[in-house]
């Protein structure tokens, strides 16, 4: 078991990975909305022409829109991360979750995480294989899509 400073420090490395993944998919949504607005501002077309264009933009604007909220609210939820208190020895918002096969970051849906060259699951605490994990204490097994996990350590 990590010491309660290694632990600390783990934690916000997590975050702060997060937070700069988050952080990029803002600004990636944000620039292609601005891209696709100035584009159909853009174009000296016959009117017709301009016109379908300017639709298809409007489209993209609106999905970029959408990713773009999306993003903002996953900001929001990484923000309530310090202040989140799970049970202990039981997996919440912000918890570590060391099983016999990967390690799990329970913050946002991310996928794969990198921290101090170990690999770690960023997963939501909505995802389907938190729920298949939430209930379980360290020592426990859980089963998610048919394979076992063994939980070694929740911190």
């Amino acid at each position: 078991m990590p010491t309660t400073n290694a632990l600390t420090a783990l934690k916000h490395q997590l975050l702060a990975e997060c937070r700069r993944i988050q952080e990029e998919k803002v600004n990636t949504a944000r620039q292609a909305m601005l891209d696709v607005q100035e584009s159909a501002l853009e174009g000296d077309t016959a009117e017709e022409a301009m016109e379908s264009f300017r639709e298809v933009c409007q489209r993209q604007r609106d999905l970029f829109a959408r990713q773009l909220d999306e993003a903002l609210t996953g900001l929001q939820v990484l923000r309530r991360v310090p202040e989140a208190k799970p049970l202990p020895n039981q997996a919440g918002l912000g918890s570590v979750v060391i099983t016999d096969s990967q390690r799990f970051y329970v913050s946002l849906s991310l996928g794969e995480i990198k921290v101090e060259g170990q690999p770690y699951f960023a997963l939501s605490a909505f995802s389907p294989l938190y729920q298949a994990m939430a209930e379980a204490h360290s020592g426990d097994t859980f089963t998610f899509r048919g394979k076992a996990y063994r939980i070694k350590e929740i911190l």
